[in-house]
C-alpha cells in the first residue's frame, strides 16, 4: 500500500476489515453505507420512532440515537421494539458521551454503540498536565479497566462499536502529550482500539471528525497509515465533518472533507452533519456516495503511477509558486466566473459575479464575493468594466481587443490558449497568459508532457488544469506531482465543469473535485462551470434552485450560484475567507434550544462579519470542546439558558435564551470584532 491509500493517481477502494452491524455489512468492499442521527428527545419514544422512520424511508441504512444517561439507554429498548413492530429493521446506534454505564446498557439493546474516547473515561477541564511515561501508562491502565467491560458486552452480544474521535473533545491527557493535532486524534482512538484488540474484539468502526476539513482529512489519513503500520490491517472508516452547519455552506464543507477521502478510496459509511432535519441529510449522503458506484480505475489516458512526491498529505502546505499578476505566490486564490454562456453580456450580468452597477452615479459596488476575473469566451464587452476586474477571452478575441479598444479598456483582457497552441502563438500578452491543460486525457500529446517544458516557468503563464477523465481529481493531482518533480512553479487555476443536474449534485461535485486539491495545497485559483447540457437543465430548473428552501438569493441565476459556490469552497478549505463562518452542530436529543431557528437568527445579524467564526452548539457535549477554533461560542447550558464563550473561555453563564443573541452581539463588540453592517 502506498502512503495512506492504494494509489494517488487512480481511484481504488481501500480494503478494510468486514464489520457486521445487525447483519448490515460494512467494509471489505461492501457498498458505502449512509446514516444519520435523530434530533428528538430520546425519552419521547413516539417522536423518535416517527423521525427514525422518516430517515429510513429517505434511505438511511443506520440510525443513531443519543443516550446521554441510563434512562435514555434503557428507553432504546422501547424505541427498537416499536420500530420492529412497524416492520422497520434498520440497525440502531446509541451515541454515548461521558457515561460508560449508559453504553453498557445500550450495548445489550441496539446493534451498535458509539463512544468518544475523549470523554468516555477522561474528563476535559482544559488543564495542562505533564505526564512522565510511568504516569501515562497508569492512565492507559485506568482506561483499560473502565473500557474493557463494554468491549466484553459488545463481543458477547454481537454488538458493533464506533470509536469516534472528535477534534474538539480530545482529553486533557492527549492534549498534554500530542497537542490539538491530527496525531492526537489518532492516538486517542488507537488507545481504545488496542484495548479492544487485546480482548479479541474486532467488530469496530473508527472516525476522526472535525469541523475543519483540513484537520479532518489529515487525521483520517494518519489513522489509516497508523493502523496499517501497527496491525497490518485497517478497520472500516465512518466519515464525517462535524458541525458543518446548514444550507449550501454545510453541504460544501461536508463534501470537501468527505469527498476528498472518498476520492482517495477511503470510507465505508458516511454521515453529513447538517443543522437541518435529519432526513434532509440522507439525500446529500446519497449524492456523495453515488459518485463511486461502479467507479473504476480505467480512464481514457494512461496516468503514470506515483513513485515519489514532494508534498506532505498529512500536513497542509500550499504549493510554492511564483506570482503572475495577482495569481500565485502568497496571494489568496482567485475566482474566475464563467459568463461565456450568456449570449450578450451587459452590466447587469456582472451582478452574478459580485459587481453591482449604479447608472445614476456611474459607479460600481464590489462585494466581498466579487470574482477576480470573468471568462467571456468570444465576447468583448461594450461597456466600461470595474477597474479591478480582468476578462479572459480566446486568443482571436484578445487580438481584437488590442486592435479595436482603447488601451485603458484593452488592458483588462487576457488570452487563454490550448497547451499545444501557446508555444506557436505569434502574439502573447506581455504580463499574463492562461494556458489550458487537459490532464492525461488530451490526445494532442500532453500525456507525454511535451508541452510542460515549453511552458515551464514562463513568468507570464498561469496553467489551467482540468481533466475529462472519469477520475478527474486523481489525474489533476498527478499533474501537480509532475510539476513539483520538474520544479515547474507556475501558478495554477483549477478548472472544474459539472454535468450533474440538481443544485446539491453540483455543489458536491465542485466541492469534491476542487476541495480535494485545495486541501492538499494545490491551486492558486478556481473556475467552476457547467457543461452545455447541465447549463440547459439549470436554466430550465432555475425555479427549483430558487425554491430549494435554503439561503439562496431570491432571483438566483446559474452564474451567481456557481460564483457563490466557488467562494464557499475556498472558505470551507480555509484558503480564502470572504464571509462569516458558522460551526453549528446538527442537533440531537441533548439539544437545549431550537437549533435551526437560533442558527438562522444569529446568521441574520452576524453574516456581515467577514472572517469571524461563530459556534452554535446545542449542549455542553458539543461545546466548548467541539467548537475547536471558533472565535465566539453560543452553547446551551440548561433549558432556556445559554453560556457564551470567547474561544474556549466562558464569559457569560446562564444567559436567558430570549436575550442571548443580543448578548452575543455585545460580546463580539466588546472584543473588537464587530463592524456595522
Amino acid at each position: 500500500m502506498q502512503e495512506y491509500c492504494t494509489s494517488l493517481s487512480q481511484y481504488h477502494r481501500l480494503p478494510t476489515r468486514e464489520v457486521s452491524v445487525g447483519g448490515l455489512l460494512l467494509g471489505n468492499f461492501h457498498p458505502i453505507r449512509v446514516q444519520t442521527m435523530t434530533t428528538t428527545d430520546t425519552m419521547d419514544t413516539l417522536a423518535t420512532v416517527e423521525q427514525s422512520i422518516r430517515c429510513i424511508e429517505a434511505g438511511a441504512e443506520l440510525v443513531r440515537i443519543t443516550a446521554p444517561s441510563k434512562k435514555e439507554a434503557e428507553n432504546l429498548a422501547n424505541i427498537k421494539a416499536e420500530l420492529r413492530k412497524r416492520g422497520y429493521h434498520t440497525p440502531l446506534v446509541a451515541d454515548i458521551h461521558f457515561t460508560p454505564n449508559a453504553a453498557e446498557i445500550a450495548a445489550r439493546i441496539v446493534e451498535k454503540v458509539r463512544v468518544n474516547p475523549g470523554n468516555y473515561v477522561d474528563k476535559k477541564k482544559f488543564e495542562l498536565i505533564e505526564y512522565n511515561d510511568a504516569e501515562y501508562a497508569e492512565e492507559i491502565d485506568r482506561i483499560r479497566q473502565r473500557f474493557t467491560p463494554l468491549v466484553q458486552i459488545c463481543r458477547e452480544h454481537g454488538t458493533a462499536m464506533r470509536i469516534g474521535t472528535n477534534h474538539g473533545s480530545l482529553s486533557d491527557r492527549i492534549m498534554s502529550r500530542f497537542g490539538d493535532t491530527p496525531m492526537g486524534m489518532v492516538e486517542s482512538a488507537m488507545e481504545f482500539l488496542r484495548i479492544a484488540r487485546a480482548e479479541s474484539y474486532h467488530n469496530i468502526v473508527l472516525s476522526m471528525k472535525s469541523s475543519n476539513p483540513q484537520v479532518m482529512v489529515q487525521a483520517y489519513r494518519l489513522l489509516v497509515q497508523t493502523m496499517f503500520g501497527e496491525f497490518g490491517e485497517i478497520y472500516p472508516l465512518h466519515l464525517g465533518v462535524t458541525e458543518a452547519g446548514d444550507g449550501e455552506d454545510g453541504r460544501i464543507k461536508s463534501a470537501a472533507g468527505i469527498g476528498t477521502l472518498l476520492e482517495d478510496g477511503l470510507g465505508d459509511t458516511i454521515r453529513v452533519s447538517l443543522t437541518e432535519d435529519p432526513e434532509l441529510e440522507i439525500p446529500v449522503c446519497r449524492d456523495l456516495v453515488k459518485r463511486y458506484t461502479n467507479r473504476s480505475a480505467s480512464q481514457k489516458g494512461q496516468v503514470p503511477d506515483v513513485t515519489t512526491h514532494k508534498y506532505d498529505p498529512f500536513n497542509y502546505q500550499r504549493r510554492q509558486t511564483f506570482a503572475a499578476g495577482n495569481i500565485g505566490g502568497k496571494q489568496v486564490p482567485v475566482v474566475i466566473a464563467d459568463l461565456s454562456k450568456i449570449a450578450k453580456i451587459g452590466p447587469e450580468h456582472l451582478r452574478s459575479a459580485g459587481y453591482s452597477y449604479d447608472a445614476v452615479t456611474d459607479k460600481w459596488t464590489i462585494g466581498d464575493m466579487a470574482a477576480d476575473y470573468i471568462f467571456t469566451g468570444h465576447q468583448l464587452l461594450d461597456f466600461a468594466i470595474p477597474g479591478t476586474l480582468g476578462v479572459i477571452v480566446f486568443p482571436a478575441t484578445w487580438e481584437l481587443s488590442r486592435g479595436q479598444m482603447k488601451a485603458d479598456d484593452a488592458r483588462h483582457y487576457f488570452p487563454i490558449f490550448d497547451a499545444g497552441a501557446f508555444p506557436e502563438a505569434e502574439h502573447k500578452d506581455d504580463t499574463l497568459n492562461f494556458v489550458m491543460l487537459d490532464c492525461f486525457s488530451d490526445e494532442t500529446s500532453i500525456n507525454d508532457f511535451t508541452h510542460l517544458d515549453e511552458l515551464a516557468n514562463d513568468p507570464t503563464v498561469v496553467l489551467c488544469l482540468s481533466s475529462t477523465n472519469p477520475n478527474a481529481m486523481q489525474s489533476v493531482r498527478r499533474m501537480f506531482i509532475e510539476l513539483q518533480q520538474r520544479e515547474i512553479d507556475n501558478p495554477v487555476v483549477l478548472i472544474t465543469d459539472s454535468n450533474w443536474r440538481t443544485p446539491d449534485e453540483h455543489l458536491i461535485h465542485y466541492a469534491t473535485e476542487t476541495g480535494a486539491l485545495l486541501l492538499d495545497g494545490f491551486g492558486d485559483g478556481i473556475c467552476l462551470g457547467m457543461t452545455s447540457e447541465a447549463y440547459k437543465h439549470g436554466t430550465e430548473d432555475a425555479a427549483q434552485m430558487n425554491a430549494s428552501g435554503r439561503n439562496y438569493a431570491e432571483n438566483l441565476n446559474i452564474e451567481q450560484f456557481v460564483n457563490t459556490t466557488a467562494f464557499s469552497i475556498l472558505q470551507a478549505t480555509r484558503t480564502r475567507i470572504s464571509k462569516t463562518e458558522y460551526i453549528s452542530c446538527p442537533s440531537c436529543g441533548r439539544t437545549l434550544f431550537n437549533l435551526q431557528e437560533t442558527t438562522a437568527k444569529i446568521r441574520a445579524v452576524t453574516n456581515h462579519l467577514k472572517g469571524v467564526k461563530i459556534a452554535i452548539m446545542g449542549c455542553i457535549v458539543n461545546g466548548p470542546g467541539e467548537m475547536a477554533d471558533a472565535d465566539f461560542g453560543y452553547v446551551g447550558s440548561g433549558p432556556g439558558k445559554i453560556t457564551l464563550y470567547k474561544g474556549k473561555e466562558v464569559l457569560k453563564r446562564n444567559v436567558d435564551s430570549e436575550e442571548a443573541v443580543q448578548e452575543l452581539i455585545t460580546l463580539i463588540k466588546d472584543n473588537g470584532a464587530w463592524v456595522e453592517p
